[in-house]
């Protein structure tokens, strides 16, 4: 049972791949894996060439979940 973001129609969440985890088009490639892969200091291009079933759209729609993703969270602080 697929289901899509409602603004990222690339993103799909289905509990039967990845452990439920939101993948790339259903491809099996989380997109915490293409976050983790910027954030490593790879680049779209490198990631591209890596992963050929990718596409830059791809990539643009993990960043973009990952910043509405956070825009729904709230992140308690310690007191300094």
């Amino acid at each position: 049972m697929e289901r899509r973001h409602y603004r990222f129609q690339r993103i799909i969440i289905d509990p039967n791949k990845c452990l439920g985890k939101p993948c790339i088009r259903g491809l099996r490639i989380p997109v915490a894996s293409i976050l983790t892969y910027l954030s490593s200091g790879m680049t779209i291009e490198e990631i591209l060439a890596e992963w050929l079933e990718l596409e830059l759209e791809d990539i643009y729609e993990a960043l973009g979940f990952a910043a509405e993703i956070m825009e729904e969270r709230f992140i308690a602080l310690e007191e300094a």
